[in-house]
């Protein structure tokens, strides 16, 4: 049996838009600026029920990210897959940052494309599958940075895991790769729409590879924050990253809130010479580092919940409480609603069945633990489901 890809109706009627989802396939117009609303006033507007009913002063809901758009549901970094986030009631779309040879910021998870397009079907882009060492590993295939934006254009996007999420093939080859600025139009021209302030929350990818080929995200990112009025801490933006140099660079370039993401294992690439290690950044002093040029951090999220050898949750761990006392905001990754992205707690359905790891658990039970643990926002491929699990903590 296929993974579930049905859309909760309550958020599909409560956010669809028919002008957006004509924009979705069309492309966008006319840019627009965001309204300037703060994040506290954005992502405050209600009490959740439980704070109704006990009288607790209001606080600011946690943020659900959705990662690389409703990936779950639609080949990600499309603006289908953004568009279907909004209609399930995130509050950031998420788009990871590659460049052209051009230098025009695209949406991709990385810069290798071949497992997330048709390029290799396109017998005029063969002599470009290359093989090419990125930040110590051996990739093999067609790489952004080899493609102007008009060959990208020619590409289509498709399922990433088709294995966990064959229903998402069906929409393999309609949708293009986008822009990073044409996820912003869309997430602006959204907010006016559905009333509510949409934000983006970008990643870049490898930027000490592309800094080596003189492509630096510096210039075109800052120059799209200010182009789109956002260049200020209450805007509803974050830029993310795994590496640590080009944050701090662009602390003394933009006021816009940075994070600093981290992993269970490694570090980032640019600390390797020093040996720094994300494990190292996740200690007390390590946090109060990073509270120096970020606003947060973007742990993985075991490193909060860990689980053991047996794939068994065990308790949680500090991580919370020490970014807190720091005045880090704290956003783990990336909440799946497939069995295989899930502890045995949270698995359902009879592990004997050949469809086991491609069923549905429990992701709304992982992502209460979570927020009961006073996390301040989640990624996930799921935003319907993280809105569900938010609303009815």
């Amino acid at each position: 049996m296929a993974p579930k890809t049905t859309v909760n109706p309550p958020y599909e009627n409560k956010f669809k838009s028919i002008r957006a989802r004509r924009q979705v396939l069309t492309g966008l117009g006319a840019a627009v600026t965001f309204p300037m609303v703060s994040h506290q006033s954005a992502h405050s507007a209600e009490l959740t029920h439980r704070e109704r009913q006990r009288g607790k002063p209001m606080q600011p809901k946690p943020i659900i990210i959705a990662h690389r758009g409703a990936s779950g549901q639609r080949p990600e970094h499309t603006l289908a897959a953004y568009q279907l986030a909004i209609d399930q009631g995130a509050d950031y779309i998420e788009p990871d940052l590659v460049m052209t040879k051009d230098g025009h910021l695209i949406c991709r998870h990385e810069n290798e494309i071949s497992g997330t397009t048709d390029v290799a079907t396109k017998p005029e882009f063969a002599d470009r599958k290359k093989v090419q060492i990125i930040d110590g590993m051996k990739v093999e295939g067609w790489f952004t940075e080899d493609f102007t934006l008009a060959e990208i254009k020619t590409l289509r996007c498709k399922e990433r895991l088709p294995q966990l999420r064959p229903a998402n093939m069906a929409y393999d080859g309609l949708y293009f790769i986008p822009t990073f600025e044409e996820v912003v139009e869309l997430a602006a021209a959204q907010s006016k729409i559905v009333g509510r302030l949409i934000g983006v929350y970008p990643e870049t990818k490898h930027p000490s590879w592309f800094e080596s080929l003189n492509l630096s995200f510096d210039e075109p990112l800052i120059s799209l924050i200010k182009k789109y009025s956002m260049d200020d801490p209450r805007a509803p933006i974050f830029i993310q990253s795994f590496e640590v140099s080009n944050l701090k660079r662009l602390k003394t370039k933009t006021r816009v809130r940075l994070i600093q993401l981290m992993a269970r294992e490694g570090g980032p690439f640019d600390g390797a010479g020093q040996g720094l290690t994300y494990a190292q950044m996740s200690l007390p002093e390590g946090l109060a580092a990073i509270s120096a040029y970020a606003s947060g951090v973007g742990p993985e999220k075991t490193m909060i919940l860990p689980r053991n050898v047996g794939n068994e949750a065990l308790a949680p761990t500090s991580f919370v409480q020490n970014a807190h006392k720091v005045g880090l905001q704290v956003h783990p990754w990336t909440f799946r609603a497939e069995n295989y992205f899930l502890s045995n707690r949270d698995r359902r359905g009879n592990p004997a069945e050949v469809t086991y790891l491609m069923q549905q658990g429990d992701l709304v039970g992982e992502i209460q633990a979570f927020l009961a643990l006073g996390v301040d926002g989640v990624f996930s491929d799921f935003p319907g489901i993280a809105f569900e699990a938010r609303e009815t903590l």
